[in-house]
């Protein structure tokens, strides 16, 4: 029968990486969000003007 042997993860160092990659996800995060909200808003300002012309436009034809 073989022997099997597994090794733990020592805690040194890479722990603090994974925080600092976390911290900055966050931070972009909050960047893209604006420009989403502005895609947004100007959706919804497209849906106050239109709402049926712009469903419409999205309406698959002949099952495409």
């Amino acid at each position: 029968m073989a022997t099997q042997q597994t090794h733990a993860a020592s805690g040194g160092g890479d722990d603090h990486n994974e925080d600092f990659d976390a911290a900055q996800g966050a931070g972009q995060a909050q960047i893209n969000t604006s420009g989403t909200d502005d895609l947004l808003d100007e959706i919804d300002s497209l849906l106050d003007n239109n709402a049926e012309e712009f469903v419409k436009s999205f309406v698959q034809k002949g099952g495409q």
